[in-house]
């Protein structure tokens, strides 16, 4: 016995008429909710820069010897800064490659670069460093600088004559800049390397007792790329001034 209403072909209501379409709404919300995923990720991970101050400075020498014939001008310096570093971030640690610092007066370095040992800085959190610049002196602090450096650099004639002129005035302007390399490490991952700059413009009294002119927040610049620090330095230097 046949049926005349049946008919073997009919598909069921719910068949798709579009397959291509539906898989490309199923791919559509599947990248939106990546998409929202990594975005939330990023919101609550993305790492800021670290903050910079000088606390304090000690100076134990800063002479400047003027020449009118060879050798050059040379100025003989030995510093030591108080810099406390804060890392804003709550969720991501900072990891201090490479540093270095050196003391620069009108953009020209009178301090040869001391290296610093390399920083893990926890979340949230404020390291003081206290690393010795120029002369001959050694360590003797929780976290400075391998001394070294010391002995006379030479400098341009404006530049001793400058800072001849300042010292004789009592206060001294003068820049301690830091440059290495910095990474961020956040829930086991550890990004790849970035350039820091950091550069703190200070005033120092020099009449009677060497006195930092108030507490000097420093501005930090992180830079991705394989540049050449002191070229990123110099570069720097010159779009501030």
């Amino acid at each position: 016995m046949t049926n005349d209403n049946c008919n073997c072909n009919h598909k069921p209501p719910y068949a798709a008429k579009h397959p291509r379409r539906a898989l490309c709404c199923c791919l559509a919300i599947f990248l939106l909710l990546a998409g929202i995923t990594l975005l939330t990720l990023y919101l609550v991970y993305r790492p800021h820069k670290p903050y910079f101050t000088v606390a304090s400075v000690i100076v134990l020498n800063l002479t400047t010897t003027t020449t009118t014939s060879a050798p050059p001008p040379s100025v003989s310096a030995a510093m030591q800064f108080t810099i406390i570093t804060t890392n804003p971030n709550h969720r991501v640690s900072i990891l201090y490659d490479r540093l270095s610092a050196y003391v620069s007066y009108h953009n020209q370095m009178i301090t040869q670069p001391v290296a610093l040992p390399p920083l893990f800085h926890e979340k949230h959190t404020r390291v003081e460093m206290a690393p010795v610049l120029g002369g001959a002196v050694g360590g003797g602090c929780g976290v400075c600088g391998r001394g070294g450096g010391g002995g006379a650099v030479p400098v341009a004639p404006e530049v001793a004559y400058g800072l001849g002129m300042d010292e004789e005035y009592g206060v001294v302007g003068l820049s301690l800049v830091l440059l290495g390399k910095i990474r961020w490490k956040a829930a086991g991952i550890t990004t790849g390397r970035y350039g820091i700059y950091v550069k703190c413009d200070i005033l120092i009294r020099l009449r009677k007792v060497f006195q930092l002119l108030g507490s000097m927040h420093c501005y930090v610049k992180v830079y991705e790329g394989n540049d050449n620090p002191r070229r990123v330095s110099k570069g720097l230097s010159e779009q501030k001034t």
